[in-house]
């Protein structure tokens, strides 16, 4: 079978999925994917969903963003930075995970009244849970 173009993806999941210590089948147990099919994106055979990459990012706790510019389901150029910022945000050890989603969604919920925010209807999942107001302010 020809190798599609995803092999930096699979490189990628590979990496992530060694740091972590995890094998082939408890990474996929985790991502509730099978474990041929993790194989196959893996070893750049088959280019998963933005829903696939999704649960493999939070089964391996770092930014499904940076999974989907990989995979080409992001425009890299032009989502960069947004990227990277919640990839740090992600990465923090000081923060606990609820603590992140909170700051994740108060950055999406400032990106959308500046008329940047990500649209979440075309298939790449923004931040789950509900907006967080934007705090106003007093004139």
């Amino acid at each position: 079978m020809a190798s599609l173009n995803v092999g930096n993806l699979g490189e990628y999941l590979r990496e992530q999925r060694r740091n972590a210590q995890l094998s082939l089948r408890q990474l996929a147990d985790a991502a509730g994917v099978s474990n041929p099919y993790l194989s196959q994106i893996e070893r750049g055979l088959r280019k998963p969903s933005a829903e696939v990459l999704q649960q493999v990012a939070k089964a391996l706790r770092i930014s499904a963003e940076t999974l989907y510019v990989r995979a080409g389901l992001l425009d890299a150029e032009r989502d960069r930075d947004d990227v990277e910022t919640r990839a740090v945000i992600l990465a923090d050890p000081s923060l606990n995970e609820g603590q992140k989603q909170v700051l994740l969604q108060v950055y999406e919920s400032f990106r959308r009244e500046n008329g940047f925010g990500a649209d979440t209807d075309d298939g790449a999942p923004g931040i789950p849970g509900p907006p967080v107001k934007a705090p106003q302010n007093p004139q």
